[in-house]
């Protein structure tokens, strides 16, 4: 299992542990300190003594590449900001299956609707629900009716 943090932030923990290390400490106390395993630092130990400190660096988080390169990424999101209605869709409403086709029409690459939702999330974008309103819902009446008589039923504080 990955342990948690950037790879700047584990690389800066290994190279902590080695400067402990050599301070002269032993390698339980030194992970006792830093909180990993004794057998992590002892590898570290090791590593560095064959490799060098390079040994410790970090290195590039492993995978896939993704599919939609991140220079195209603000261009989907300005897609994705003028609305559905605008890219072609009936009703301005943003869904998985109609944000896959249109990474497919704009940009000639295919994802899976199951994965458009991790490149949203990706982007800081997060699933909302639509506020459902009645068609015969009347703005000014509302507010109307807020500022008069709202104010006049309304309990007092206090009496």
């Amino acid at each position: 299992m990955r342990p948690k943090g950037s790879p700047e932030e584990l690389e800066h923990r290994r190279q902590r542990a080695l400067a402990l290390l050599g301070e002269g400490l032993p390698p339980v106390e030194v992970a006792e300190r830093i909180g990993v395993d004794r057998r992590s630092v002892r590898r570290w130990k090791a590593a560095a003594r064959a490799g060098g400190a390079q040994a410790l660096a970090a290195k590039p988080a492993a995978g896939r590449p993704p599919k939609l390169s991140p220079r195209l990424r603000p261009r989907l999101e300005k897609l994705l900001l003028g609305g559905a209605q605008k890219a072609g869709f009936p009703q301005d409403l943003w869904t998985c299956p109609r944000i896959a086709q249109l990474i497919a029409r704009k940009f000639a690459v295919r994802y899976h609707v199951a994965h458009v939702s991790r490149l949203l999330r990706s982007l800081g974008w997060s699933p909302q629900r639509p506020v459902r309103q009645a068609r015969e819902r009347d703005e000014a009446a509302i507010q109307r009716w807020i500022k008069t008589d709202w104010p006049r039923i309304k309990k007092k504080p206090g009496g």
